[in-house]
């Protein structure tokens, strides 16, 4: 059975948020072969969701949950982009609180997880966000490149426009 697609999330299987790995949905009931291991907020503690039902939404509806806190996105104005992000997007992993990009009013596709070597090739096309960090997290450029190392203790999430295709980065630390 093919994986289904996501808008917001179009290779969770590179992100290592969905796993070939048997489970038993406790949404759909039905023995999968892939399963999800990204964020999923609710009270309970589920485990084995399917891809399946984070598509259509079952998952989250079943459980009261969401896959990506609406309070850590940028904001957009179209409900039905937040619908689709928060209860039919599998997330991916941060190491604090992940965050969502947006651009051109509506939210970006997370691409990979980066340090600097993996985007040093995007450098001019990233300024205003790179400008931006540096100005909000007391780094200087240089600091950045340096300590921007993927599965280090400054980590990058590079996202892409779903309609002009610009890339966009996000940072957290360990």
């Amino acid at each position: 059975m093919t994986l289904p697609t996501f808008k917001y999330n179009p290779d969770p299987v590179s992100l290592n948020v969905i796993k070939k790995e048997p489970t038993t949905c406790p949404v759909c009931e039905k023995d999968r072969e892939y399963v999800y291991h990204g964020p999923f907020y609710s009270v309970e503690d589920v485990k084995g969701i399917c891809p399946w039902c984070i598509k259509d939404g079952s998952a989250a509806k079943k459980y009261d949950g969401t896959f990506q806190d609406d309070a850590s996105c940028d904001d957009v104005e179209q409900e039905e982009y937040i619908d689709e992000l928060i209860f039919r997007t599998p997330g991916y992993r941060g190491w604090q609180q992940e965050y969502w990009l947006s651009h051109c009013g509506d939210f970006c596709a997370i691409v990979q997880y980066v340090g600097w070597k993996e985007i040093e090739h995007l450098e001019e096309e990233l300024t205003e966000d790179i400008e931006d960090i540096c100005s909000g997290g007391g780094l200087t450029k240089e600091n950045l490149k340096q300590w921007l190392v993927n599965g280090g203790d400054l980590q990058g999430y590079l996202f892409q426009c779903v309609h002009c295709n610009k890339h966009r980065l996000y940072i957290d630390a360990s």
